[in-house]
């Protein structure tokens, strides 16, 4: 597809009205990425920056994995023994009281390292003392050290816990299924966590390429849904955005979605019910990932004396008959 000037792109994204999240008109130039991953993270790269202004350690820290928080708490005590266990070495070989004389370079190192688990830790067994000025100054550094590591990793791991999130679960494919005599765009979703949320928002804005005055560019459109929001979610939702005649997806086909790029990007809000505390969660669907024609097989369990659902379940999709539809939308714009 031919790409428009930039000054022509510029003048389409300012005329529209809908809303386009940020990532402005100029992507249509690119390549046909996603904007929007799976997994609620942004298919974003900026660079150009210095690494001490780009980077937030906190922040880091408290978004990571729980393996890799560990993996970094645990690196770091190890460095840090190792550094102090070195810096024992170099105060001489009687800095340390109680450490054998007649043992290797290994050995000695080895008493150190221990003598510096202790010392950080505060335990003091009291076998091994430092001696000397420069080993006792060295102890008291570490024991700051210590104390300040530890409250340090401490405060990262309660944050870590406190911090409210959203686990949602969102169904492998979007389909395009009968609704009420017409057709609708669908997507299913569903709460992987024990802990309830509330006044759950749902928004949907697609985007797509289109030409508008002879140039291809990216447009935004907010879909209406039939439903925006629940003030429950203990089981599931299928959010919906019914197709007629006011939609952009009236008329479009399984090719055209692929054709123009569409992406429908997917925004949730709500809040924690234990912390009441807003969570947010995030996720798209590419055109390739939309089944025509498809619908979502039933996923209550009959029986038994509460309402359940299997989540085993939400990704199941079946074949169904959709109404007659017009003709595709011709992408040109006036």
């Amino acid at each position: 597809m031919p790409g428009g000037s930039a000054v022509g792109e510029q003048t389409v994204a300012r005329a529209s009205e809908s809303t386009d999240l940020g990532l402005g008109s100029r992507l249509s130039q690119g390549a046909r990425l996603r904007f929007l991953n799976r997994d609620g993270s942004f298919n974003v790269r900026r660079i150009g920056l210095p690494l001490y202004r780009s980077l937030n350690p906190y922040h880091a820290l408290v978004t990571i994995s729980w393996p890799r928080f560990y993996g970094i708490v645990f690196i770091a005590y190890l460095v840090t023994n190792v550094m102090f266990a070195f810096a024992y070495l170099a105060c001489g070989p009687s800095a340390l009281e109680g450490v054998p004389k007649s043992g290797d370079a290994a050995d000695r190192f080895a008493h150190a390292f221990f003598f510096s688990v202790q010392t950080l830790a505060t335990i003091g067994y009291g076998k091994i003392s430092p001696l000397g000025f420069a080993a006792n100054a060295l102890v008291a550094f570490e024991a700051i050290v210590g104390l300040m590591g530890f409250s340090l990793a401490t405060g990262l791991a309660f944050a870590r816990f406190s911090q409210p999130q959203a686990k949602i679960l969102f169904s492998e494919h979007a389909v395009i299924a009968p609704y009420r005599g017409i057709t609708g765009f669908m997507f299913r979703i569903a709460n992987e966590r024990d802990k309830q949320l509330i006044d759950l928002t749902a928004e949907i804005v697609l985007t797509r390429r289109e030409m508008v005055n002879g140039e291809w560019t990216r447009k935004f459109h907010t879909l209406p849904l039939e439903r925006s929001s629940v003030m429950l979610f203990p089981l599931h939702w299928v959010v919906v955005h019914p197709i007629n005649e006011a939609s952009p997806l009236w008329g479009a086909t399984a090719e055209d979605l692929v054709t123009m790029e569409a992406e429908f990007l997917i925004l949730l809000t709500g809040y924690d019910e234990t912390s009441f505390q807003e969570v947010h969660a995030r996720s798209s669907y590419k055109g390739d990932e939309i089944l025509v024609g498809m619908r979502f097989t039933d996923m209550f369990v009959p029986g038994g004396p509460m309402v359940s659902v299997d989540l085993r379940k939400i990704h199941d999709v079946e074949p169904a008959d959709l109404p007659p539809q017009p003709a595709s939308k011709t992408l040109v714009r006036t």
